[in-house]
């Protein structure tokens, strides 16, 4: 008998609609549906939750190799959580180069570093270049978090490229600009999400 048959008969026997077990189980009755036809199966945790309702072992509910997948799944989904996290936190850290002193600013024969927010010795046009890259970034940061809350896959693939070539663009612009230490703070935050990346990809395999 399959996962879902068993579910069904278990629910049945204790005179359970699919919304009254959902809500023991503090899941969605769809979940509970989808599970009974054989669609999906649950995470580790709502087969805990579905072992201890019924008073069942997870061996009975499910064998050793579907509970083998279950968990391997999990785990890359885990993974790609993490890694999804770590790539919005290193946008949002692009809010550094706002803030730290990192730009020259001569004044008479000495040269001090200042922030974007002081700095002022260079053209108007290429000022507002940084502040429109460093607020995307930001912007691309905070966006893939929501979209980790939410749980859209597609978008937040979008999302990755699009910080992954603005990055690239930045990071050139800033060598062109000769801006040294911003260059090389940009280069490695792009080397950083680059990793994370190639460990998503990988993951995804």
């Amino acid at each position: 008998m399959e996962f879902g048959e068993k579910l069904q008969s278990l629910r049945k026997q204790k005179g359970l609609t699919q919304e009254e077990l959902s809500k023991a189980l503090y899941v969605s009755r769809t979940a509970v549906s989808k599970w009974e036809s054989g669609k999906g199966y649950p995470n580790i945790d709502s087969l805990k939750e579905i072992s201890g309702y019924f008073s069942v072992s997870i061996d009975d509910l499910l064998s050793g190799e579907k509970l083998l997948n279950i968990a391997e799944k999990e785990n890359r989904a885990n993974i790609k959580n993490i890694c999804s996290v770590i790539f919005a936190m290193a946008d949002i850290s692009f809010i550094l180069l706002i803030l730290l002193p990192l730009y020259p600013y001569k004044s008479e024969n000495y040269v001090y570093s200042v922030n974007l927010l002081n700095y002022g010795q260079i053209s108007d046009l290429k000022i507002t270049v940084y502040w429109i890259f460093f607020f995307l970034l930001i912007i691309l940061g905070i966006l893939k978090f929501i979209l980790i809350k939410i749980n859209n896959e597609n978008l937040k693939k979008a999302f990755t490229y699009i910080s992954l070539g603005v990055n690239i663009i930045l990071v050139l612009f800033l060598a062109l600009s000769r801006e040294a230490y911003a260059s090389v703070i940009t280069f490695l935050i792009l080397t950083a999400k680059g990793f994370i990346f190639l460990k998503q990809e990988k993951n995804d395999k």
